[in-house]
């Protein structure tokens, strides 16, 4: 029975806890990210892997730095065989990289070496491709840099979301790592390793990358929109007031309307003109301080002005 020790935070990293706690294997403890302030309130609150590991009565430690000299004499003291990393949210330091008898492997949701970094499946979403997935490395001190022990690829729908394609690589992940779980530690697994001339990278999102820029195409938006889903969120703004854009479809005919031009509002469609005479569909739309809407609730509620125009922000 293999001694593993986990470290994971969201959502995301759950399914592989999962996998994890059913297999012969022994998670002996769990490390994840300090409660965190989160909500409207910004109470702070447990990460979904802390919420996990407790209700299955597995000991969580929630370091505030991995080579704080206090927790790294406690992992010593596991007697650990192997580290789990699913999106924890820091770098393993060598120091700790060097205490299970057979390392620490990392599941990356691309495949590596694309998209090296904190947003591979936003990014991935962003830039319209048609295919990605996950990749099991065996970790070095380098980000996402170590040999691939195995990967598995995952179709991207063109109404997929981030948040939706996370929670199918999650689920992906989990069941490459439970079918490789048993060669990690005998060491029968291939190591490759990454070409680092074609690495690409992929760093974390910030709010203003929601801003939308109606001079874009219309396939550059419906990707922004889809990419920035749940987190900036893609954003306009009509007549002074901020909109979060949630939903969108490319129209395939052409645009002769100036960029974010309202075209349409009949029939409970709003059609908008884009970039390069392209046309989009606003299907999910939300005001600020209000809830989500479809359109059809939207403009029952909300005139709008056929030739108004959604303008690109300026401001976050």
């Amino acid at each position: 029975m293999v001694r593993i020790a986990f470290f994971g935070t969201p959502e995301f990293a759950v399914p592989t806890l999962v996998a994890l706690i059913e297999s012969p294997c022994e998670v002996v403890t769990v490390i994840t990210q300090p409660d965190r302030p989160r909500g409207r309130g910004q109470r702070p609150s447990a990460s979904p892997i802390k919420i996990l590991a407790l209700g299955n009565n597995i000991p969580v430690l929630t370091p505030e730095a991995l080579n704080d000299p206090v927790f790294l004499n406690q992992m010593l003291t596991l007697q650990l065989e192997l580290g789990v990393v699913v999106a924890y949210g820091k770098l393993v330091p060598d120091n700790l990289l060097e205490i299970p008898t057979h390392g620490f492997v990392n599941l990356h949701a691309s495949l590596l070496p694309a998209y090296r970094g904190a947003a591979p499946i936003q990014r991935t979403v962003l830039d319209g491709n048609e295919v990605t997935g996950v990749t099991l490395i065996r970790m070095n001190s380098k980000l996402d840099s170590g040999p691939v022990l195995a990967q598995a690829q995952q179709a991207i729908r063109p109404t997929d979301t981030a948040s939706e394609l996370a929670s199918a690589l999650a689920s992906l992940g989990a069941s490459l790592l439970r079918d490789n779980l048993g060669n990690i530690g005998s060491g029968t697994l291939v190591e490759t390793p990454q070409d680092n001339s074609v690495a690409t990278y992929a760093p974390r999102l910030t709010k203003s990358d929601g801003r939308i820029d109606w001079k874009s195409d219309a396939h550059t938006i419906h990707n922004q929109v889809r990419a920035m889903h749940p987190w900036p969120q893609a954003f306009t703004y009509l007549g002074g007031v901020r909109y979060a854009i949630h939903r969108t479809a490319v129209i395939p005919h052409p645009s002769k309307g100036r960029p974010g031009e309202i075209l349409e509002t009949e029939g409970n469609r709003l059609i908008v003109a884009s970039g390069g005479s392209t046309t989009l569909e606003i299907l999910e739309i939300q005001p600020s301080g209000r809830r989500v809407m479809e359109v059809k609730s939207f403009l029952a509620g909300n005139p709008v002005t056929v030739g108004s125009a959604f303008e690109s922000p300026t401001k976050i």
